[in-house]
């Protein structure tokens, strides 16, 4: 009886000291990938080339529209006076016109979130590699996103343990001042 006592006090230890070592080798951190973004210097440049593609892309789907537009409010001005044929034939035209731009604005769409990613793509590269550098020069084993896609995800954590301002400093940027909400 004695040494079965033993045993489970051993085990008992042993588990005990055991959790405590795996608890002292994990360290977490955490950071918020698109707000290191909008510190980088690119993050202006990115934007404002967004914004000018996504003008052009209005400017022709406007276009479009716009000739569509005219083109049907001649068909229902003259309809009356064509022959049934060409009165056929343009609604077909018509039907072609819009289904045309349908398409164009999909593919306006796509094309939007190709370049957004084209752009983004080297910024987040750079900012995953100084994530790395900053996990493995503290002796980080895990380090979480704060948020994805603005839904928090991190419902809560020390503060000594976000590490954007270190993946900042690694990226050769400054951070900005702490506030009362940052």
């Amino acid at each position: 009886m004695k040494s079965k006592i033993s045993i489970a006090f051993f085990f008992v230890f042993a588990f005990v000291g055991f959790a405590n070592k795996a608890q002292s080798q994990l360290k977490i951190g955490y950071t918020n990938v698109e707000y290191i973004l909008s510190q980088l210097p690119e993050a202006k440049q990115i934007q404002q080339e967004l914004e000018d593609y996504q003008k052009q892309l209005t400017t022709q789907i406007q276009s479009k529209v716009q000739e569509f537009q005219q083109r049907a409010g001649n068909y229902q001005q003259n309809a009356a006076s064509m022959t049934e044929v060409a009165r056929n034939a343009e609604e077909r035209e018509l039907q072609s016109m819009q289904t045309n731009l349908q398409q164009f604005q999909q593919d306006a769409e796509a094309s939007m979130q190709k370049k957004q990613l084209d752009l983004l793509q080297p910024a987040y590269d750079k900012i995953q590699k100084a994530i790395q550098d900053v996990r493995k020069e503290n002796g980080f084993t895990h380090i979480f996103s704060s948020d994805v896609g603005g839904a928090a995800v991190l419902l809560d954590a020390r503060e000594e343990d976000n590490i954007s301002d270190l993946v900042l400093k690694k990226l050769g940027i400054t951070p900005p001042p702490k506030t009362e909400g940052n």
